[in-house]
């Protein structure tokens, strides 16, 4: 399980992380601020036994990494990962056939944030990253994507290539995108599917395309060459999500 800390700033921000049942180790409240929202932070603290140390805003200043600190800075443990079984199990709950993200080489953690937010709207079940080579699950990762890392499990592993296969073997097609594709309107995109997006330079490597089904393209009409990552990843999503809703 990775573990680092990281905080959450902002009183929104560390509302949803009670309630979402991320724990909180330490919070630093400005000192004497009583309104609601705060109110509210404190009972949670309480019920939670998170320490609070009450600080000036000179010291939240400090402590902010983003100075949009609005009085209460939380430190959360980082969020763990998750299993790839627990990641068919919350699909099997949900009675639904499976549906993965699966991302090669995404070293930019705003795109890898960018990407766990798509994947919790378009409504898959998690998302598998690989050991080497890609970001982890940083806080800034955690900030970009905008509370789904509290929803969405991402699971680690050593292996893509053979994590494919093990899934191939549960019943999952593979789509990986790629500019020398099929039109992505052209392919059957329904039922257990695994969706394998790679980085802008290299796209998604050689051995994990191989193990691929289907390749798919997003049609391009302007004059540059290739779509952002987690834009490209949210294209292909709701391509599935469309073909999903119609089955």
């Amino acid at each position: 399980m990775g573990y680092q800390e990281f905080t959450i700033e902002g009183r929104n921000a560390v509302i949803e992380a009670y309630r979402s049942g991320k724990p909180i180790d330490k919070l630093f409240i400005l000192d004497g601020c009583q309104d609601g929202p705060m109110m509210t932070i404190k009972r949670e603290a309480k019920k939670h036994d998170t320490l609070v140390k009450y600080v000036t805003k000179e010291r939240l200043d400090q402590l902010s990494e983003t100075g949009k600190h609005q009085g209460v800075i939380a430190y959360a443990a980082a969020y763990e990962y998750a299993e790839v079984d627990d990641i068919l199990e919350a699909a099997k709950k949900k009675g639904e056939p499976p549906f993965i993200f699966l991302l090669d080489n995404i070293e930019d953690p705003h795109n890898l944030g960018a990407i766990i937010r798509t994947a919790n709207l378009a409504g898959a079940h998690g998302v598998i990253i690989p050991k080497n080579r890609a970001a982890g699950l940083t806080a800034t990762v955690a900030r970009t994507s905008a509370g789904a890392l509290n929803y969405t499990p991402v699971a680690k592993v050593t292996n893509l290539a053979k994590t494919i296969e093990d899934l191939k073997k549960e019943g999952l097609w593979f789509v990986c995108a790629d500019m020398g594709g099929t039109t992505m309107y052209d392919l059957n995109l329904k039922g257990p599917i695994g969706l394998v997006i790679g980085n802008e330079g290299e796209g998604v490597g050689r051995l994990v395309k191989e193990k691929c089904d289907m390749v798919a393209s997003i049609p391009m009409k302007g004059d540059i060459d290739s779509l952002n990552a987690s834009v490209a990843a949210g294209v292909l999503a709701y391509e599935i999500v469309r073909q999903r809703l119609q089955a």
